[in-house]
Parts: C-alpha cells; sequence; structure tokens
C-alpha cells in the first residue's frame, strides 16, 4: 500500500518566495548600513532596523530571529559612530523600538515553533492510528492478486474514516472497503471498531452476512463506549454511519459475492468493459439498522471470470472535483488503461485522479482493486 498525500509539498514558486522573503531582513539590514557609510547618509534610515527581526521572525526560529536583531544592533552602532549620532534622542529611540520588535518577535517565534511540533507529534499519532485501519495488503491473496491506494486530503492533523482491509481465510478472499461518516476521533474509532469486527470474523463465520452482522454490533458497542465528553463538538455522533462493502472471492467458482451496506458499488472490468456492480435491493449504511427492514440481509452474486478486475473503492474518488466542478470519471478512466499488473493499474488510476483535482483533493480517497488469476495452484489461508 502507498500512502499518497495529494499535492504534498510546497511548489517551485513558494520555494522561492520562501528563500527571497528569508534574505529580505538581511537586504534590509545591508540597505541601511550601505545608505549610512555613503554619501547619501543624509537619509534617514534608522527606523528602517526594527522591523528586520519581525521579517525574520516569518521564516526563522528563535534563534535566526535573535540573531537579526543582534545583527540590527550592531549595524545601528557602525552608523551612530559613522555620523557622529550618539547621545541623540534619535537613537535612543531607534534601538528602544528595536529592543522591543526584537523580544516580541523572538517570543513569537517560540510559541510557533512549539505548537509546530506539537502539531507534528499529533500528526506522527494520525498515521500510526491511520495505519492500524489501513494496513498494507500483500501483493497476492488466495486467487487473487491485490493492490491498494490511499490518497489523504490535505486535512492537517485531521484523520479520515476510510477502511479497507483482506483477509485470506478458509471460506476465501474476503474484502472490506468502508467510509465513516464525518471526521475526527469518533470516525477513526468508529472505522476501527469495524475493521477489527471484520478481521476477527471472517475467520470464524462461513455466511457473508453474518461478517456484516458483527461489523454491525462492533460498531455500536463502540458507539455506547464512546465518551461523549472526549469529543470537540459532541454533535460528532448525531447521524453518524459507515457505509461498507465486503466481498469475497473463492476458489472453486468464477463468482464474487457481495452485500453492499449503502457503499458506492465495486466495478468489474472484463474484457476492457466496465461495469457497475449494483445491488438489487439497495441497504442502508451501518449505524441506521433502524431503516433496514424485511428481509434479511443477503449475498449478491455477480460473474468474476479469470483476468477480471475489481474495483472497490471509497466516495472520496468518484466525488473528486475539478476547477469545472466537475466529477472525476472513474468508469472513462479505468475503460483507457491498460496496464500489466494491478498495482500499475491502481498507479494509473491515481495519477488520473491527482491530475483531474490538480492534487486538491477535498475527501480522502481509498481504491483496492483484486484481479482474479488466471491459472495457479491456491495459497492456503493464513
Amino acid at each position: 500500500m502507498r500512502f499518497i498525500r495529494a499535492a504534498q509539498g510546497v511548489s517551485g514558486r513558494s520555494q522561492t518566495l520562501f528563500a527571497i522573503t528569508r534574505c529580505l531582513p538581511f537586504l534590509v539590514l545591508a540597505a541601511v548600513l550601505g545608505i549610512e557609510l555613503s554619501p547619501a547618509h543624509t537619509l534617514y534610515t534608522g527606523p528602517l532596523l526594527s522591523p528586520a527581526p519581525a521579517l525574520a521572525a516569518v521564516t526563522m526560529g528563535p534563534v535566526g530571529t535573535g540573531g537579526v536583531a543582534v545583527l540590527a544592533g550592531v549595524v545601528s552602532a557602525i552608523t551612530a559612530i559613522h555620523n557622529d549620532a550618539w547621545g541623540t534622542p534619535q537613537l535612543y529611540t531607534n534601538l528602544l523600538a528595536l529592543l522591543v520588535v526584537a523580544v516580541a518577535s523572538v517570543a513569537t517565534c517560540a510559541v510557533r515553533v512549539r505548537r509546530d511540533r506539537e502539531l507534528a507529534h499529533v500528526r506522527r499519532i494520525a498515521e500510526v492510528s491511520q495505519n492500524v485501519v489501513l494496513r498494507p495488503l500483500p501483493a497476492r491473496m488466495g486467487v487473487v492478486n491485490t493492490a491498494s491506494v490511499y490518497l489523504a486530503a490535505e486535512r492537517g492533523a485531521q484523520i479520515g474514516g476510510d477502511l479497507y482491509e483482506a483477509m485470506c481465510t478458509r471460506y476465501g478472499v474476503r474484502l472490506i472497503v468502508g467510509d465513516v461518516r464525518g471526521k475526527g476521533l469518533a470516525a477513526v474509532r468508529s472505522a476501527a471498531a469495524v475493521v477489527g469486527a471484520f478481521r476477527e470474523a471472517v475467520h470464524y463465520e462461513q455466511d457473508l452476512a453474518e461478517v456484516m452482522h458483527r461489523c454491525a454490533a462492533a460498531l455500536a458497542r463502540e458507539d455506547e463506549l464512546l465518551d461523549r465528553s472526549q469529543l470537540q463538538d459532541p454533535r460528532e455522533l448525531e447521524e453518524q454511519f459507515v457505509t461498507v462493502l465486503l466481498a469475497q472471492v473463492v476458489t472453486d467458482d468464477s463468482l464474487v459475492r457481495l452485500i453492499n451496506r449503502g457503499h458506492p458499488p465495486p466495478l468489474v472490468i472484463h474484457e476492457g468493459e466496465v461495469r457497475s456492480l449494483d445491488p438489487a435491493r439497495p441497504l442502508p449504511p451501518l449505524g441506521l439498522e433502524e431503516f433496514l427492514g424485511p428481509p434479511a440481509i443477503g449475498v449478491e452474486t455477480f460473474p468474476f471470470l479469470p483476468g477480471d478486475r475489481l474495483l472497490l473503492h471509497t466516495d472520496g474518488v468518484i466525488e473528486a472535483r475539478n476547477d469545472y466542478d466537475e466529477f472525476f470519471p472513474l468508469q472513462r478512466a479505468m475503460e483507457t488503461l491498460d496496464c500489466a499488473t494491478p498495482s500499475e493499474y491502481l498507479d494509473g488510476l491515481r495519477h488520473a485522479l491527482v491530475r483531474h483535482t490538480e492534487g486538491r483533493l477535498t475527501d480522502d480517497a481509498a481504491m483496492v482493486l483484486i484481479e482474479r488469476d488466471t491459472g495457479g495452484a491456491d495459497r492456503p489461508f493464513r
């Protein structure tokens, strides 16, 4: 699995602007010194020294900002000696202004650096938490070859609610893809509860519908145990639900078994043609069981022949928009790709998605691709 940060880093233009901004305090000091030591020293440049530490604080830390302040004081002393300005009220006023701005700038830098470190720490925790939900998938599981991609939107330290997993069991290869409504702590805990229940149930429940019931029960327990006081906004749990898609591929038939609880339907690629596997009876997401009436949840089967590929994805893929407010044409992009391996195929989809949005995703996006093997023996479950 690849963890891709959409539009990660800064552009070349931003790097140039940053370099210019970082050099600006030194250019100001050099200009003041040059003017004062030249025949143009009649120009009054003293007030230009006090902003130098503030300019340095934009791109430097406390040490760098303090260094610029000291350098500004040295320039002020040199020009005062050269122009015989010691003892004048203007000099003392400039030095006092420089001292006040320097102290404020260094203090501001110290606070900003501490907050940046705290934010970096939170982001590391967020990535670890996300890795618990989105573990790397092996390249081959049972009778299928697998690949996965996760693209995170630029949301600071926020953790998304996308989830996926694939397990090789005695009942075949079983997969889950889901999306928790909302972000933050509640979404992560809900995603972890559903994935944890799936990882346990797939090895013991022969009926795929029972696996779904176990996931729903785990989500209900998590909602009951969650301490509302820990949430920044207690309304995070209002109307919270999880869209989930379960899939199963077994060795002895050419079918894929699906249960869809409000999730975007998967897409199957057969001989270059892409088809959506829409459920015959739409079901509500997990957490909205009050809308689930009879008959009971049933498993739907679709053809999945050797060489076919099945794409499971979250709504962050199909709802990605470009500057013209157009949705990402996922099916058309899939039909235009011709890649040898599932990994290369997903790389092509990822590049197409990033090009469409110009790297500006508004929601996390996850994709899992499985390819039915055209031959070879099945591997034992783990």
